[in-house]
């Protein structure tokens, strides 16, 4: 059957016999907050000391249950376990496979449960472990820490346990892992390892535990076992691809195993799908959405996949638009061919977007369904699956009403602006491009801001105390007016601007307390985008987002930092940044419209932000950073797309800070990624100073800047702000002392590894204060040195 042909199943009996017992709705898993954010919650408390360890797991067995509960509820045969997570889904198999760092293992023989949070969050002695972004979402994993003496030890209480609690509910339950090869590829060496060590090496010891978790969980009655690998997505070396064949070798000639599924998302598996489907293993669990649309020609291509079960992802399990009814079963219909067991899934795990849509009660509701979140993606899924079991004629009203949902969407007036269609297309070269070169921009910054060597500064936001989350409620509740909640904006901002040119933080910052999110804020004040109240997504731990949904033209009807920026600097002498989220960030932190290329939606976003860049420029603003955290986040899983994301990212960058004066400095600030990936990209964004996120890798990236021949001026990070510890001022001056190997003192920063808003008041005034005397004593002695 051709692509794109809806399957005849309607009246096909012959068909529809033989596929109605065997197409089954499945999900790989499931968002973990809870409807009111119950996890996040009980996890604080518990971190505070209001909540006990008992009433801790108690919630979140509640929680596991009701999750469990609502899939079966909407129709899922098979339900998933194991991807529950107190904090994260890597750690645990970190725990899994007993790979706990040293300087952990004592606190983890105390206690279970504070050790696990130890690894997560570090502890005033102990420093956590490294944190980045999970492939290309906006997902933080913690890193595993590996060397030659790392010894593995099973430890499947968790997996066996939630399988367990699920079957006791009456349910069909999968159990999912992270499979081996993408644990140890997401792998780092562990501090004092060289720093060439392979973790994917000890893969040989890693799965004789493997073995044992799958054994004991065979032995509880899980009758499949998921093994996620989204690394194979990723371009693998030869060398890499055999370890995935040595490994699913092994674990498929188990002779007490339950059947393994083994699940790739985000993209095409590419030269591993050979490598998969000639493995002993008992299905594929594949994406065919976006970029992995070509897993369709490419399981053609290699025979399919006869005798195995293949779990189908067309349902977009990160965007939360509807799915087409129509093109997603021409897919499931030519998929019959090539399995022998055609199941329906959403395309990853629902982690990646919010719980459900009908709880929006300020979205239009003409507009609410062209949205699907978790619960209304898991109906989809169940819809599809009894269309392609049952033929259409089964499903007539459902694809009836998803025809005109589409409709609707394609026909909105909110989708098309005629007069920012004609601003993007008059675009030129020049206009993203600033007409000096960065050395002579660099002698009018620094005449014109007068800075010391090794200038302090901050990433831009401040605590984000619950007497602000307070104000912003009761604005919203009628309870205060505008001029009240203004009054308390001013009076935090004063406090803000006060304390730092107390500590004697030289490029002030006004703290951002207006913000509740660096992207829906912005979009919130940008015609084009819609804002959810209750659309609450993980980025990490107990941090939850809420991103905006981007569904047409964008522009910016007026100024919208200005107010605050002219405020904080009407209070100071010394230079007070404005603070801007950018283009790149606004599209990769929203849920992005899929009716047009990014790099034009891009451009759109960008020259919103320009306007709001001139008009800070013309108040008088001298410094202006624009956020580019999600320029590696968002780059193509594989090569053959980087060179066109990367064209029209850094353009976009450019056309946001292009328009103003050599005087003015352009920062930009990233966080949590492996940089060394796009050095070159870096380069041509053309911004005056760069701050990065180091602390918890201790300063690696200065190191790939420097042998990238960076030229322009940096601050690598030297306070983990991910972290409740206050770094004292030896460790913050080490962590000077190692930037100065690469980085000359006269293009050095110093500033956290990212925004404060996370933190509380007490640890971030200590820890700012000991990163000023840092800075202060290594300036000291550089000037000394005349280094």
């Amino acid at each position: 059957m051709r692509p794109g042909v809806v399957p005849r199943l309607a009246k096909e009996s012959s068909v529809t016999s033989s596929v109605t017992s065997s197409v089954t709705p499945t999900v790989y898993g499931h968002p973990r907050q809870g409807p009111n954010r119950e996890l996040k919650k009980a996890v604080e408390g518990y971190w505070k000391g209001r909540v006990s360890a008992q009433d801790l797991h108690r919630t979140a067995a509640r929680l596991r249950s009701a999750n469990w509960q609502q899939l079966a509820d909407a129709g899922l045969h098979e339900v998933p376990t194991g991807d529950f997570s107190y904090y994260d889904h890597v750690l645990d198999t970190s725990v899994m496979v007993g790979a706990i760092p040293v300087r952990h293992r004592a606190a983890v023989q105390k206690d279970a449960l504070d050790g696990y949070f130890a690894m997560a969050r570090g502890a005033q002695d102990v420093l956590p472990l490294e944190m980045t972004k999970w492939f290309d979402t906006n997902y933080h994993y913690l890193v595993p820490e590996l060397g030659p003496y790392t010894v593995f030890r099973a430890d499947s209480g968790k997996q066996v346990g939630e399988f367990t609690e699920a079957r006791a509910l009456g349910l069909t339950a999968r159990p999912v892992l992270l499979g081996p090869v993408t644990y140890l590829l997401l792998a780092k060496p562990a501090p004092g390892v060289a720093p060439d060590f392979e973790p994917l090496t000890l893969l040989d010891r890693l799965l004789p535990v493997y073995a044992q978790v799958l054994s004991e969980l065979r032995a509880s009655g899980a009758e499949w076992v998921q093994l996620d690998e989204p690394a194979l997505v990723q371009d693998r070396t030869p060398a890499e691809l055999n370890a995935a064949a040595r490994a699913y070798r092994e674990l498929g000639a188990l002779m007490e195993r339950p059947k393994l599924l083994v699940a790739s998302y985000f993209d095409r598996l590419g030269e591993a799908l050979p490598v998969l489907a000639k493995a002993p293993v008992d299905g594929l669990a594949m994406d065919f959405t976006g970029p992995a649309a070509g897993n369709l020609d490419d399981l053609a291509a290699v025979g399919g996949l006869p005798g195995k079960r293949l779990v189908a992802g067309v349902v977009d399990g990160r965007n939360i638009w509807i799915n087409d009814f129509e093109k997603s079963l021409a897919t499931l219909g030519t998929l019959l061919a090539l399995a022998d067991r055609v199941d329906v899934s959403a395309s990853c795990s629902l982690l990646h977007v919010p719980l459900d849509v009908t709880t929006e009660r300020d979205i239009d509701p003409h507009i609410a369904r062209w949205l699907a979140f978790a619960r209304q993606k898991t109906t989809e899924t169940v819809i599809l699956a009894r269309g392609l079991a049952r033929g259409t004629d089964a499903i007539a009203a459902e694809l009836a009403a998803n025809r005109a949902a589409l409709a609707s969407r394609a026909a909105s007036a909110l989708t098309h602006d005629p007069a920012v269609r004609a601003r993007t297309a008059a675009v030129t070269g020049a206009d993203a491009r600033r007409p000096q070169p960065y050395p002579e921009r660099a002698v009018a910054q620094r005449t014109h801001l007068g800075l010391p060597l090794l200038p302090t500064t901050t990433i831009g936001s401040f605590p984000q105390t619950g007497e602000l989350r307070a104000a912003r409620a009761e604005l919203r509740a009628g309870r205060i007016g505008q001029d009240a909640y203004e009054g308390r904006i001013e009076a935090e901002i004063r406090e803000v601007i006060a304390f730092q040119e107390k500590a004697g933080i030289d490029v002030l910052v006004h703290g951002e307390p207006e913000r509740n999110d660096m992207v829906q804020y912005f979009a919130e004040q940008l015609t084009g985008y819609l804002a959810t109240r209750h659309g609450w997504v993980q980025s990490y731990g107990t941090r939850y987002v809420r991103p905006p949904i981007l569904a047409g033209d964008i522009s910016r009807p007026e100024p919208m930092t200005l107010r605050w920026t002219r405020y904080a600097q009407s209070l100071t002498d010394r230079p007070v940044k404005g603070m801007l989220t950018g283009p790149v960030t606004m599209l990769a932190w929203s849920f992005v419209r899929d009716d047009q290329p990014l790099g034009e939606t891009a451009r759109q976003v960008a020259l919103a932000l320009r306007d709001e860049v001139n008009d800070l420029e013309e108040a008088g603003t001298s410094v202006i950073q624009v956020d580019e955290p999600a320029l590696r986040e968002t780059l193509p899983l594989r090569s053959s797309g980087r060179a066109a994301y990367l064209a029209w990212a850094t353009e976009a960058f450019r056309l946001t800070t292009s328009g103003v004066r050599p005087g003015t400095q352009i920062h930009t600030h990233m966080c949590y990624a492996e940089f060394g990936d796009i050095l070159r990209a870096i380069d041509d964004l053309d911004a005056d100073v760069i701050s990065l996120e180091a602390a918890r890798s201790h300063m690696q990236v200065a190191d790939e800047l420097a042998t990238a021949g960076y030229p322009r001026e940096v601050g690598p990070g030297v306070y983990d702000i991910h972290s409740p510890r206050v770094p004292g001022v030896d460790e913050a001056a080490d962590l000077l002392h190692k930037g100065l190997l690469a980085i000359p003192a006269e293009r050095l920063w110093v500033n956290p590894d990212c925004g404060l808003k996370t933190r509380g008041w007490p640890e971030t005034r200590q820890s700012l204060e000991n990163l000023v005397a840092a800075a202060r004593r290594v300036r000291t002695e550089v000037d000394a040195t005349g280094a």
